[in-house]
């Protein structure tokens, strides 16, 4: 069932990127997500970026025209929540390397807080197009953990792709498990360098989920609905599936290349 609440605050995290936080009461695990509503307009999924407390928070990136009509709303304005959905992350690692390209910082912030709250050391492999787009860098060191950066255009950390980073961390560090969330290409590579050095690997996967309940099929993944059996799902499931990374879907749910 939606419940209609009000933002009570808005930041800016990037030129491109605003986080919203509002009151909400069921409660959520890291990795999961909630459907959220503008009155007049449609209906977009959203993964928490906070979970913790009586406020949660949602960050917002430019990409559609909802979106950026999301983006443009103020502390004080209504929106529709439904859920949580979906499942989230095993936080049972100890030694975790979370790789993050662009807006999927936002779903790996709050899950790296949790596993360091258990006692995990955390490492982070941080990707963006260029520096002014990094998101979550500050939080994810005030959380203590180590942040490793890198950008398209090398104006900070490596010049490159974050999958650079990631694949040197795997070869000259011991990890439990690797968590990783940004485009599909980008984690099937990091999913292949973590295979190539034994460490298990679980993957925030973002795809049109228009029910979020595992009905509509716009979110299939192979045999899998994003929505229910995931997003957050082992690599090794997700590699059983010649789609992953290499399909995606349309907004009708038609299987296109890329």
């Amino acid at each position: 069932m939606r419940t209609v609440v009000r933002i009570t605050e808005r930041v800016v995290e990037t030129p491109s990127t605003v986080t919203l936080r509002f009151p909400y009461g069921p409660a959520a695990a890291p990795g999961q997500f909630v459907m959220v509503w503008v009155p007049g307009d449609d209906e977009l999924p959203m993964s928490l970026s906070y979970v913790d407390g009586p406020s949660r928070g949602v960050t917002v990136k430019a990409m559609g025209d909802t979106s950026r009509r999301i983006l443009r709303l103020d502390a004080g304005q209504p929106i529709g929540v439904r859920g949580p959905y979906g499942r989230g992350f095993d936080l049972s690692a100890r030694r975790l390397l979370a790789v993050a390209g662009g807006s999927g910082a936002a779903v790996l912030a709050p899950a790296a807080e949790a596993a360091v709250a258990r006692g995990a050391r955390v490492t982070v492999a941080l990707g963006a197009t260029t520096a002014a787009e990094l998101l979550f860098g500050d939080r994810f060191r005030a959380m203590g953990a180590e942040v490793v950066e890198a950008t398209d255009d090398g104006s900070a950390g490596v010049r490159g792709f974050v999958t650079g980073p990631a694949d040197r961390l795997l070869a000259e560090r011991s990890f439990d498990a690797v968590w990783t969330c940004g485009p599909e290409v980008m984690m099937l590579k990091v999913v292949g360098s973590a295979r190539a050095h034994g460490v298990p690997a679980h993957c925030s996967v973002e795809r049109h989920m228009k029910c979020a309940l595992g009905m509509c099929d716009a979110c299939a993944l192979g045999p899998f609905h994003v929505c229910s059996d995931g997003p957050v799902f082992a690599a090794d499931r997700l590699l059983s599936e010649t789609e992953f990374g290499r399909f995606h879907r349309d907004p009708s749910g038609r299987r296109v290349p890329g």
